[in-house]
């Protein structure tokens, strides 16, 4: 009793169309929710909910257990599903039942009925012959004087679905073997680095990365020559950009995106005095690092800070909105000896927003002139084993959805009886899809047979 419970709910197609939808609206939220970042970076976008989010793990949704539990039920609910039907299938496509009764032919809405002046031998090896011209396979039963014909084609039709089944389980196969042993990790570049693959034994080195601009300043392409190391050889090199990943060894390598190093710029400044036009000093440093400015003053000029984004935070601190240089500035500071005298922000947008803070007076003015960063590139490396898996079970859904649709099982029977030297036939057809198709070729074996002898 148990077990027959347990198999009709397994079976229940409302398991499976309830299964799906779930499956799809966590599918979903995997897409809108970004998969495996830092927790910083989900606080950032969520603020507090992000903390919900990791708990009921919707940012590593596909590794979740709960969603390879569902991928497992959907398996299950598919293979009880299969099995409860497949051996009544193979049954009519391999042990079909030929002997047919006359009258329920008649009842079909394609049937024929025809009397032959030819004996009964004779009769049923010319249908034979029609039929098989046809590409019909036939069986016969004989119960004298009564004969029965059972012709068949495109059989394997039958298992449409059964094909349609075992490729859905070969894809679930592949998602849960992908959620398991599966990842996704972003690696930073600056030029030059050698970096680790984690879970490989090579690394990847960026020998160069490229930054290509439309006209108006946006983005066009980014561009990293990588290399594939083993052993510190290089084995393998390729030209990484966007929708042209570099695959070795089970792993690819897509362009994300690129950045700047701000930890250490190099900033051009131009100093000069109101007091004095024809003062003008062009310095370019870089954080922490001080020079002269080859004034009488012997004033020493440093970069204390450089921030890309430049806002106000809490409490009027500074702080950068973001990493791109949307609104570049630099914290600019004088010294005399060992004494500072003065700093101000200085803005490479708004060149008349500076303004010199200090502790004696100065006519000192200065402006940002252009900024120099590292670019590095962000590769994002995935593994993904179970994409071979999920290419065969699409092939087979394909396949079996071509058998559903396109290969529908034909079947025409036939009872033929032989009286005082003539034998009469009755033919019936079924087809459960193409049937206008099936009508013709119906009509047309009847019409043969009406004019042979």
């Amino acid at each position: 009793m148990r077990m027959k419970s347990f198999i009709k709910f397994f079976s229940s197609v409302k398991l499976a169309i309830v299964l799906l939808i779930v499956l799809t609206l966590a599918s979903v939220l995997g897409t809108l929710i970004p998969q495996g970042r830092t927790v910083e970076e989900y606080a950032a976008r969520y603020g507090q909910i992000a903390g919900f989010f990791s708990r009921i793990q919707l940012t590593h949704l596909y590794h979740s257990i709960w969603f390879l539990a569902l991928l497992g039920f959907f398996a299950l609910n598919i293979v009880v599903c299969t099995l409860t039907r497949l051996a009544p299938k193979f049954r009519r496509a391999f042990r079909p039942h030929v002997q047919a009764d006359a009258k329920g032919l008649q009842a079909l809405k394609l049937n024929g009925r025809l009397k032959k002046n030819a004996a009964l031998s004779e009769a049923k090896s010319d249908l034979v012959g029609l039929l098989k011209a046809a590409h019909y396979r036939v069986r016969e039963t004989a119960e004298p004087p009564r004969t029965s014909l059972l012709a068949r084609k495109k059989i394997w039709g039958i298992f449409g679905s059964d094909f349609v089944h075992l490729g859905l389980l070969v894809i679930i196969a592949g998602g849960i073997v992908s959620g398991l042993a599966g990842f996704r990790t972003e690696l930073a570049f600056n030029e030059g680095d050698v970096v680790q693959v984690p879970r490989a034994g090579f690394e990847l080195r960026l020998d160069k990365f490229t930054t290509e601009f439309y006209p108006d300043g946006n983005v066009k392409d980014w561009k990293s020559a990588m290399s594939v190391l083993e052993q510190k050889r290089p084995v393998l090199s390729k030209m990484v950009e966007v929708n042209h990943p570099l695959s070795y060894k089970s792993f690819n390598f897509y362009q994300t995106s690129y950045g700047w190093n701000w930890d250490n710029p190099a900033v051009e400044l131009w100093a000069k005095k109101t007091g004095d036009a024809a003062f003008e000093k062009k310095m370019k440093l870089r954080l922490g690092e001080r020079a002269p400015l080859g004034d009488k003053e012997e004033t020493i000029v440093a970069v204390a800070r450089f921030v890309p984004d430049f806002v106000l935070g809490e409490g009027n601190e500074p702080q950068t909105r973001s990493l791109q240089p949307n609104n570049p500035a630099a914290l600019v500071e004088g010294f005399r000896g060992s004494e500072k005298i003065f700093s101000a922000w200085i803005f490479a947008n708004y060149p008349d927003f500076s303004k010199i803070h200090g502790t004696k007076d100065t006519d000192l003015a200065f402006e940002l002139k252009s900024f120099e960063a590292r670019q590095y590139s962000v590769i994002e490396a995935a593994r993904d084993p179970g994409t071979a898996l999920i290419w065969a079970g699409c092939v087979l859904v394909m396949a079996g959805l071509g058998l559903a649709f396109y290969w529908p099982p034909w079947e025409i029977k036939a009872v033929l009886e032989e009286a005082q030297g003539k034998t009469e036939l009755v033919i019936g057809g079924l087809a459960t899809k193409s049937r206008d198709a099936f009508a013709a070729e119906f009509e047309k074996i009847i019409a043969s047979s009406r004019r042979s002898k």
